[in-house]
C-alpha cells in the first residue's frame, strides 16, 4: 500500500477529534441531539480548517446505525463506508470540475430515489462557489424544498461568491483560523504518535508557517519528518522550509529602531545570502513591527497576540523603549518602501533604501508636544530643554528684554508681513540714524507733556516705516512689471479666472508715476474691471504680487471711457500704509531688528473674526 500522508491519516473521524472550531462543533452536536438539523448547510473558511471534514462527520452522524447521534460509532457499516468513501448514498462533488447545469440536472435525478442502504442521501459539494449561475439557479427550488431523505452540505473558501439566494436557503457556519496553541499541541501529539522527537522551537516555526491552517501545517510537518528523520531541530526546520527565525527579525527591527544602519544591512545581507524570498522576508518584518505597535497599545499583549511566550516578552521589552509615534512612523516608512521592493526588478536595493530612510526617522515627538512648546515660545517663556553640563537659567540681559505688550485680538491676525532680518551693517546704520534724529530739534520736543499728551512709545518713534511705507520695501524685492505680467495673470487666475481672462486681452502694461496703466484696444474689454467692486480686489492682487505702492489706471486706444473708480484703487494702498504703522508690526521690527518685506491684503489672507472680515497675517523672521 502506498504511503498515506499525515493530512489524510490524521483526518478527524468524530466531532471530538476536530482541532479548534469549538463553536461550530457545539452547534452541530446540539442540532443532532435536538433533531434540528437543517436540510442545507454551508461551511466557509480558509483552506485546511475542516470544512469537508465536518461535512463528512455530519454524514456519519446522520446515517449511523446508532443515530442520528452526535457521537457516531465508526464501527457500523454506514460509518465505515463513509470513512472509506465507498458509500453509495454519499455523493461528494467537486464544484470546480462539475460546475455546469448538466451536472446539477443529473444530481437532481439521483436524489429523486430513496437511499439504497443508509438512512439519508447526503450531497456534499466542495468549492461550491465555482458553480455557474445557471447551475445555482437549477439548484434553487430543490434546495428550498428538498425531499425528506436528502441533506445538502456545501463547502467554500469564498463565501462572497455564492449567490444570496443560495445563502438564504442554508445555515452558514464560518470556520476560523485554528489558534497557535491548539495547532502546536496537535502537531506535538502527531510527532509522538509517529515516534519522532521534535523541538518546541521547531514546532513553533511550523505553526507560524501554517498560519492557522491544519492541512498546511500537516503538509509541512510531513516534509520536515522526511528531511530530518527521527530528530527534528529548529535549525533544520528553518533550513528545509527556507524560513528566517524570529530572532533574526527581532535583531533587525531593534537595529532599525536604534538607528544602527550597519547592523541592519548586515542582517539583510545574511538573509539574502541564505536565499530567502525578499518579499516574504519583508512581510514578516512588517508583521513584527505591527506586533510592536500592538504591544505598545495594550498592557496585556499576550491576549491579542497568538505568539510564543518568548516572542511576546521580547516584543514587550522593545516596545517599552520607544514611543508609539516612533514605531508608527517607522512602520509607515517600511510599508511604503517594502511595497516598492515587491514590484521592483531590484528588490534588495529598494529594501536597502527603505532601511536608510527608516534609520533617519529618529525619535518622533508628538504634535501636541511640539505645539505646546511653540505656545511657550510665543508667550515669551523659555523651553526647559535639559542639557548636560549647562545650567538651566535665563541668561538674557535686562536691556535685551522687551516688556510684554497687550495686543488686541483684532491686531494679532492682521495682514501678512514678512519681516526680513538685516545684516549686521544695516543694524549699525540704523542705530546711527537714530542718534542723528535725537540730536535734531523737533517741534514736539519744545512742548510740555501737558500740551502734547502722553509721550509716544519709543519703538514707534524709531521705526523706519512710521512715516511712509515706500522706503521700507527693498528694491530687490520689487518685481518687474512687464516681465512678470504673465505670471501675474496666472496669479489672478488662481483667484478669479474671469478677471485673468480679461487681463489677457490687454495690449500692453506700464508703470507711469506710481500708476499701473493697463492699455486696451476697446473700452468694452475693461468695462467690468473699472467697477469699484472689481477694481479693489484687482488692486489688492497687484499690490500683493508686485509689492509696489501704485494705483490702477486704464487707457483705451479708441478714446473710450474706461476710468477706474479712484476710491476702489486708492483704498488698498491706504490700507497697506495703515498696516505698516500697526503697533504690533512696529514692535516686531524693533524686536527682530528687521524691516517690512511683503505686505499682503488680498482676500485670500482674510478670515472672519467677530462677524467682520479682517486681515490675517503672520510675522516671519
Amino acid at each position: 500500500m502506498s504511503y498515506l500522508v499525515l493530512a489524510r491519516k490524521s483526518r478527524p473521524q468524530s466531532f471530538d477529534e476536530v482541532v479548534g472550531q469549538q463553536t461550530v462543533v457545539r452547534t452541530l452536536k446540539n442540532a443532532l441531539v435536538q433533531n434540528r438539523v437543517p436540510h442545507g448547510l454551508i461551511f466557509s473558511g480558509i483552506r485546511g480548517t475542516g470544512k469537508t471534514t465536518l461535512a463528512r462527520i455530519m454524514a456519519k452522524a446522520l446515517n449511523c446505525e446508532q443515530g442520528p447521534t452526535p457521537t457516531p460509532c465508526n464501527t457500523c457499516r454506514s460509518c465505515k463506508e463513509i470513512a472509506s468513501g465507498s458509500s453509495v448514498d454519499l455523493h461528494e462533488i467537486d464544484g470546480a470540475s462539475n460546475r455546469g447545469i448538466q451536472e446539477i440536472r443529473d444530481l437532481k435525478e439521483k436524489i429523486r430515489f430513496m437511499p439504497t442502504s443508509a438512512r439519508f442521501k447526503i450531497i456534499i459539494i466542495d468549492e461550491v462557489h465555482m458553480l455557474t449561475t445557471e447551475a445555482f439557479n437549477a439548484l434553487l427550488k430543490t434546495l428550498e424544498e428538498p425531499p425528506d431523505h436528502v441533506y445538502f452540505m456545501f463547502a467554500t473558501t469564498e463565501l462572497h461568491k455564492v449567490p444570496v439566494t443560495i445563502l438564504s436557503r442554508c445555515q452558514r457556519y464560518e470556520l476560523q483560523r485554528v489558534g497557535h496553541r491548539e495547532l502546536a499541541d496537535h502537531f506535538a501529539r502527531l510527532a509522538v504518535s509517529e515516534g519522532i522527537s521534535i523541538e518546541p522551537a521547531a514546532i513553533e516555526l511550523i505553526v507560524r508557517e501554517a498560519a492557522g491552517s491544519v492541512r498546511d501545517g500537516l503538509s509541512l510537518l510531513d516534509q520536515v519528518f522526511s528531511y530530518c528523520g527521527n530528530e527534528v531541530t529548529a535549525e533544520e526546520v528553518a533550513e528545509v522550509l527556507g524560513l528566517v527565525s524570529h530572532r533574526v527579525i527581532a535583531d533587525l527591527s531593534e537595529a532599525l529602531l536604534a538607528g544602527d544602519l550597519v547592523e541592519a544591512m548586515k542582517q539583510l545581507t545574511e538573509v539574502y545570502v541564505y536565499g530567502m524570498n525578499i518579499k516574504r522576508f519583508g512581510n514578516e518584518l512588517l508583521v513584527w513591527f505591527r506586533n510592536l505597535i500592538l504591544c505598545s497599545l495594550h498592557k496585556q499583549p499576550d491576549r491579542i497576540l497568538d505568539l510564543p511566550e518568548e516572542d511576546v516578552v521580547r516584543l514587550s521589552e522593545t516596545a517599552a523603549r520607544y514611543s508609539l509615534q516612533t514605531l508608527s512612523a517607522l512602520f509607515k516608512i517600511l510599508l511604503e518602501g517594502l511595497e516598492k521592493a515587491n514590484h521592483s526588478s531590484q528588490p534588495r536595493l529598494a529594501m536597502e533604501m527603505a532601511f536608510i530612510q527608516a534609520v533617519q526617522v529618529g525619535d518622533v515627538q508628538p504634535v501636541t508636544e511640539l505645539l505646546t512648546r511653540l505656545d511657550t515660545v510665543l508667550a515669551g517663556g523659555r523651553l526647559a530643554v535639559p542639557t548636560a553640563g549647562y545650567p538651566q537659567k535665563d541668561e538674557r540681559k535686562p536691556t535685551d528684554s522687551v516688556p510684554p505688550r497687550t495686543v488686541p485680538p483684532q491686531q494679532k491676525d492682521n495682514a501678512e508681513l514678512l519681516v526680513h532680518k538685516k545684516p549686521p551693517q544695516a543694524k549699525i546704520e540704523k542705530k546711527s540714524k537714530h542718534k542723528v534724529r535725537e540730536k535734531q530739534p523737533e517741534k514736539d520736543s519744545l512742548q510740555t507733556e501737558e500740551e502734547t499728551g502722553p509721550v509716544r512709545n519709543p519703538v514707534e518713534k524709531q521705526s523706519p516705516i512710521s512715516e511712509e511705507i515706500k522706503p521700507a520695501i527693498p528694491s530687490s524685492q520689487k518685481r518687474d512689471i512687464r516681465r512678470e505680467w504673465p505670471d501675474f495673470i496666472e496669479y489672478v487666475r488662481d483667484r478669479k479666472p474671469w478677471m485673468a481672462a480679461t487681463l489677457q486681452k490687454a495690449d500692453s502694461v506700464a508703470l507711469e508715476q506710481e500708476k499701473l496703466v493697463i492699455h486696451y484696444e476697446e473700452s468694452a474689454d475693461c468695462t467690468l474691471l473699472k467697477n469699484q467692486e472689481h477694481v479693489r480686489p484687482l488692486t489688492e492682487f497687484a499690490l500683493d504680487f508686485f509689492q509696489q505702492p501704485f494705483t490702477l489706471a486704464f487707457k483705451v486706444a479708441d478714446d473710450g471711457s474706461c476710468e477706474a473708480d479712484p476710491n476702489g484703487a486708492i483704498s488698498p494702498k491706504e490700507e497697506r500704509k495703515a498696516l505698516a504703522r500697526d503697533p504690533l508690526v512696529l514692535a516686531a521690527l524693533d524686536v527682530f531688528n528687521g524691516q517690512v518685506g511683503d505686505i499682503r491684503v488680498g482676500p485670500r489672507f482674510r478670515t472672519p473674526m467677530n462677524g467682520e472680515s479682517v486681515d490675517k497675517g503672520k510675522l516671519k523672521e
